[in-house]
């Protein structure tokens, strides 16, 4: 069961950065890349997690499209992967790059100290 998991997951991730990369109506929408998709057990929820480059008036506004855009993207990912009920899409900002950032420099600042 997991392996399926996991696999699909993959699936999900990778199919969901090519449609956002190459047949989303909005240009906006080329500048979101999908770090990582979270199934929940019986397959009827994907979380999304995603990072916008840009500024953070660009961001803002990039968030509002992808939300407005989920219709669009769940019926895209249902015409490309063979499922019987495509996954309820649930998009969450990807923070872990930032947080990776803020845990290397407090141990920069420790190794200082030493």
């Amino acid at each position: 069961m997991a392996y399926r998991q996991e696999r699909l997951e993959k699936i999900i991730e990778r199919e969901l950065n090519t449609i956002l990369l190459t047949s989303a109506k909005d240009d906006r929408l080329r500048f979101v890349l999908v770090s990582k998709v979270s199934l929940t057990k019986d397959f009827s929820i994907a979380t999304v997690y995603y990072r916008i480059q840009g500024t953070p008036e660009q961001i803002e506004a990039t968030k509002k499209i992808l939300e407005e855009a989920k219709g669009y993207l769940r019926t895209e990912l249902s015409q490309r992967i063979d499922l019987r009920k495509t996954p309820e899409l649930r998009f969450k900002e990807d923070h872990s790059i930032e947080y990776g950032e803020r845990i290397e420099s407090i141990l920069k600042d420790i190794y200082k100290d030493q």
